[in-house]
C-alpha cells in the first residue's frame, strides 16, 4: 500500500518560504502565501440598511461579513430556524407530512444542512481559506483545515449554523424566519422595494441568495422583469452499495484499515455532448426524502460525521441543457417538476419513492430484486421501472455510465445495488444573469448570489460567492452605522 500525503510546513520567518521552496526546484514543493480577505469601503451612504434573502451557506456568509464590517444586515429566510427545521424535516421522514416552508430545501443552513456537510470544491479561491476557518471558529471540526476532502456531517453543521446566525444579532444583523419574498419593486431600472410575504419593504440593496429550490420565488422575480435564462444541470437517481463493498473495491486488503478510512469514489463518462457521472457521494450515509412541493418525489443523499452507516450512496446523473427542455426560463422548472411529480405517482403516493435494482434496470425489467443492500430511503419503496419516470435518452446514459463505471470500480452495477429515484436538485435548472459588479443585468440593487442565482454549486463555492458579493457591496457603500 502506497499512502500520498500532503505537508504543510510553516516556518518561523515567513518571508524565507517563498526563497527556500523555489531553491529545492522540485515540482512537489510549492509555495503558497497566506492571502488576507480584502475589505475596502466605499463612500456612498445607504438609505437602507441592505437586505439578505436567504440564509444558506450563500447569504450566510454574506450576512455575516456585513455584520462583521458595520452594515446591520436584515436577513429574510423562508423557511424555520434550524432547530424548528429538524423538527419538520424528521416529522416528514417519520410520517409522510411535508410542510412546504420548512422542508430539506428551505430553512436555516440551506440544502446542505441535510447532506454530508462537503466541504470540497473545484474552484481555486483564496477565500476558501477564510470560509473553513470560520466554520471552525463557529464549532466545526478543526480537522476540516487539513483534509484533502473535507467534511462536517449534517450533525455537526447544525450547531454551526446556529452559532453563525447568534454571531450575525450579537452584531446587529437582523433575521426573520418563514419569510418568502414574493416579488421586487423597481423603478427606472433601480431597486426600491421587496414583497416580502406581499409586504412592501423599502430597500436599495439586496443579496438574493434563494437556493436552487426557490421556484415559485424564480417565477414571481421573471414576472416581475428580473432577467433569468435556463442553465445546464442534470437529473438521475441516487444509486446505494454496501460500504463494505465499496471500501473493499477500493482499497482491496487494506479496507477497513484507519488509515485509509471510508471510500468515496467520484466516476463520470462522456458521450458526445452529454455526460453521465457521480455526484454527492455519501459514505455510510441514507438516502433521504427531499422534497419541497406536494405531491412529488425527490431524493438526496446525508451522512452524519461518523459515516458509519452500512450503506454508500451517491446520485447517478446525466447532463440536460436547453436541447432538452426549451429555451424559456420556465422551461428547466416545469421539466423538474414533471419528472417529480412521476416519480411521486410511481412510488404510489404518500412519498413513497420507485425504486429498481441495478439488474433489472440494466435489463429493461420493471421491479427489485434486493439481495445484500436494503432500501435506506425512509418512507418506504415501491418497486417501479425507471424508464416510466425519466426520459429515454436520461436511462440510456445512465446504462453506460453503470457499465463504464463498473470497469473501474468493481461492483459497481452489482445486480442487488438499488437504484431510487428521482435525483433532479443537482444545481440550479436557471441563472440569474449578473455584469460585472455582480448585480443583475436588469434590476440594480439586485445581487444574485450563490446556488440559486446558478453562480455555485456546492457549500464551498456558495460560501465564497456570498463573500464576493458582500465585498462588492462594501467596495461601494460606507458601512451603514
Amino acid at each position: 500500500m502506497t499512502l500520498v500525503c500532503s505537508v504543510g510546513v510553516e516556518l518561523t520567518d515567513p518571508s524565507r518560504e517563498p526563497h527556500l521552496a523555489a531553491r529545492r526546484k522540485n515540482s512537489s514543493i510549492s509555495y503558497k502565501s497566506r492571502e488576507m480577505l480584502e475589505i475596502r469601503f466605499g463612500v456612498k451612504k445607504m438609505k437602507e440598511r441592505p437586505v439578505v434573502v436567504g440564509f444558506g451557506p450563500a447569504g450566510m456568509f454574506a450576512a455575516l461579513l456585513l455584520a462583521r464590517n458595520g452594515y446591520r444586515p436584515i436577513v429574510y429566510e423562508r423557511g424555520a430556524c434550524v432547530e424548528d427545521r429538524v423538527q419538520a424535516v424528521e416529522h416528514f421522514w417519520k410520517t409522510g407530512m411535508l410542510n412546504e416552508r420548512t422542508n430539506v430545501q428551505f430553512g436555516e443552513g440551506g440544502a446542505g444542512t441535510f447532506s454530508d456537510g462537503k466541504l470540497t470544491t473545484r474552484i481555486s479561491d483564496s477565500r476558501c481559506t477564510f470560509v473553513l476557518e470560520e466554520l471552525v471558529n463557529h464549532g466545526a471540526p478543526k480537522e476540516i483545515l487539513q483534509r484533502s476532502k473535507p467534511h462536517i456531517g449534517t450533525d455537526k453543521l447544525r450547531s454551526v449554523v446556529k452559532n453563525i446566525r447568534e454571531e450575525i444579532l450579537a452584531l446587529g444583523g437582523e433575521i426573520f424566519f418563514e419569510k418568502t419574498l414574493t416579488g421586487v419593486e423597481h423603478q427606472g431600472g433601480n431597486l426600491r422595494a421587496l414583497l416580502i410575504e406581499g409586504q412592501s419593504v423599502p430597500c436599495e440593496t439586496a443579496i438574493l441568495a434563494i437556493g436552487h429550490s426557490a421556484r415559485d420565488t424564480f417565477m414571481s422575480l421573471m414576472e416581475d422583469g428580473v432577467f433569468f435564462e435556463p442553465k445546464a444541470f442534470s437529473v438521475g437517481v441516487r444509486i446505494e452499495h454496501l460500504q463494505k463493498e465499496i471500501d473493499k473495491a477500493l482499497f482491496g486488503e487494506y479496507a477497513g484499515s484507519p488509515l485509509v478510512g471510508v471510500g468515496e469514489y467520484q466516476l463520470s463518462y462522456r458521450k458526445g455532448n452529454r455526460g453521465v457521472y457521480t455526484f454527492c457521494m455519501c459514505p455510510g450515509g441514507v438516502v433521504v426524502p427531499a422534497s419541497s412541493v406536494a405531491d412529488t418525489v425527490v431524493t438526496n443523499g446525508m451522512s452524519e460525521f461518523a459515516r458509519d452507516q452500512v450503506n454508500a450512496n451517491a446520485a447517478l446523473v446525466v447532463s440536460v441543457d436547453r436541447d432538452d427542455f426549451g429555451v424559456h426560463p420556465q422551461d428547466p422548472i416545469r421539466f423538474q417538476e414533471r419528472l417529480e411529480h412521476s416519480a411521486f405517482l410511481a412510488g404510489g403516493g404518500n412519498y413513497r419513492a420507485p425504486v429498481q435494482t441495478v439488474g433489472r434496470f440494466l435489463n429493461h425489467r420493471s421491479g427489485a430484486d434486493f439481495g445484500r443492500v436494503t432500501p435506506s430511503y425512509s418512507l418506504g419503496v415501491v418497486p417501479a421501472s425507471l424508464d416510466d419516470i425519466l426520459p429515454p435518452f436520461v436511462t440510456a446514459m445512465m446504462r453506460e455510465g453503470l457499465m463504464q463505471f463498473q470497469r473501474r470500480l468493481p461492483g459497481f452495477a452489482a445486480e442487488d445495488a438499488v437504484l431510487t429515484g428521482v435525483e433532479t436538485r443537482t444545481s440550479s435548472p436557471v441563472r440569474m444573469t449578473r455584469g460585472d459588479r455582480l448585480e443583475s443585468i436588469s434590476v440594480s440593487g439586485v445581487y444574485p448570489c450563490g446556488e440559486g442565482a446558478g453562480y455555485a454549486g456546492g457549500i464551498m463555492s456558495a460560501a465564497v460567492d456570498g463573500i464576493r458579493v458582500a465585498q462588492e457591496i462594501m467596495k461601494k457603500y460606507a458601512p451603514f452605522d
